[in-house]
């Protein structure tokens, strides 16, 4: 074991010490790459590390600190407030004024400082009085004010790969000093492999799962029964409500849209596996239900609605086979968004026109006053007329006759939707025609 701290945890002892012990971020890092060149020239400058745990944001800012030759400061917004934000600007005047050199104030979760303690920076970011250096696992576009946000050079880090993880895990094996080289615990690329992909791309995670392993390692190999002890359990990538959560929930409706039963099951697969609640789910697979298959498969909704209450009852896991049925006949159902895009038409009708009154012909009239005043006259009563249609009757306001919002499609149900449509519409237009030659 190490002879450095050897209490500290691994992931803690085997944080790069330099910029080319640092694994992944090829984007930001390969030479010509942004970041690199702004190290390499040594601009230093305000930004915001954007990524997934433990793709290297708060190592970034550190060696960001040494290679630019200034001071390195820390807050954690989930402590601190503008009271922290102040001592911290106070020190770094104090220090640019005593020694002559920049500070870096790194600050970890800083999606989770409001507007006001957000603001407080920004006049010391406009005087260079420090650079700030923001990590955060949130949308910035969200989470951060745009005042801070167009001072900030916004720089997005990638999970690990598990090829660079793997490289990771065996640097950690074989390093005497800092990682676990003095046990002499040794695993092939094949188990390395497997800790890689289970980490989900963070070499946190990675780091503190091969520790684990090595603990349950027999005659000091890595093997099978190790690997289970800590693989089989690790949680998959997963937020509950924020841009990891969200992306998944839209490409799940975008999978089912696109008539992809693999990819639908596929993502259905991880949200749940990841944590998410499977009645959100279900909601949500109704929507598509109406909104992209609508009357091409009217049978979509009820059968929808059917998986649901058959979830509620089960429970999880039984429940989600359910839901997996839903979804592979939702993207293999016929395709229709004629009702979806109608009644957003119809709704901006409604919004735009205003209160238009209802037709004098189709108001109601119980009462002998309104009866004088023309309530219901020349209204037509649709059972009374041949195939229990009125041809050339109108329910729209005046303002609004002729107007056609729905537009079934050619596909599933539809068609013959369609059909009965153009046929009614025809005859509503050769009565319309004949009572326009009679008047």
């Amino acid at each position: 074991m190490s002879s450095t701290q050897p209490w500290r945890p691994l992931a803690d002892r085997m944080r790069p010490a330099s910029l080319d012990e640092v694994v992944g971020q090829p984007q930001l890092l390969d030479a010509g790459r942004p970041l690199r060149r702004a190290l390499d020239a040594k601009h230093l400058h305000s930004m915001l590390f954007w990524g997934p745990p433990g793709t290297g944001k708060t190592t970034l800012a550190r060696l960001m600190a040494e290679a630019f030759g200034a001071r390195y400061l820390t807050l954690s917004a989930v402590l601190a407030g503008v009271k922290e934000v102040r001592e911290a600007v106070e020190q770094a005047r104090q220090y640019a004024a005593e020694a002559g050199k920049p500070t870096l104030l790194f600050v970890d979760e800083v999606h989770r400082f409001n507007k006001a303690q957000q603001d407080a920076f920004l006049p010391h970011i406009e005087s260079g009085t420090l650079a700030l250096v923001g990590a955060t696992t949130e949308n910035p576009s969200f989470a951060l004010n745009n005042a801070l946000l167009s001072r900030l050079r916004t720089y997005v880090l990638k999970p690990l790969d598990a090829e660079a993880l793997v490289a990771l895990l065996r640097r950690a094996l074989l390093d005497v000093e800092r990682g676990l080289g003095a046990l002499n615990v040794g695993a092939d690329d094949a188990a390395l492999l497997r800790l890689g992909q289970a980490a989900d791309g963070d070499a946190r995670r990675a780091l503190n799962m091969l520790e684990m392993a090595a603990d349950f390692a027999s005659a000091g190999v890595i093997d099978e029964a190790a690997l289970a002890q800590v693989a089989e359990q690790a949680p998959r990538r997963f937020d509950h409500g924020g841009d990891v959560f969200y992306d998944q929930i839209s490409v799940l409706h975008k999978a089912l849209r696109g008539s992809d039963p693999d990819a639908s099951l596929y993502w259905l697969a991880r949200m749940l596996d990841g944590g998410a609640d499977p009645e959100y789910i279900a909601r949500r697979l109704v929507r598509v239900a109406s909104e992209d298959i609508g009357n091409a498969d009217p049978r979509a909704l009820s059968l929808t609605l059917e998986a649901w209450q058959a979830y509620q009852r089960l429970g999880s896991p039984e429940g989600e086979l359910m839901l997996a049925q839903a979804v592979a006949y939702l993207a293999l159902a016929p395709k229709s968004n004629a009702v979806y895009m109608a009644f957003k038409a119809v709704m901006k009708e409604a919004r735009e026109r205003g209160s238009l009154e209802v037709p004098m012909h189709l108001r109601n009239a119980p009462t002998k006053l309104m009866k004088q005043l023309d309530y219901g006259k020349g209204y037509r009563y649709a059972h009374d007329e041949p195939d229990a249609f009125a041809a050339g009757e109108t329910y729209l306001p005046d303002a609004l006759i002729g107007r056609q919002w729905y537009q079934p499609v050619a596909r599933g149900f539809e068609i013959k939707l369609k059909e009965k449509l153009d046929h009614l519409r025809e005859q509503n237009a050769r009565a319309g025609a004949k009572k326009r030659e009679e008047s």
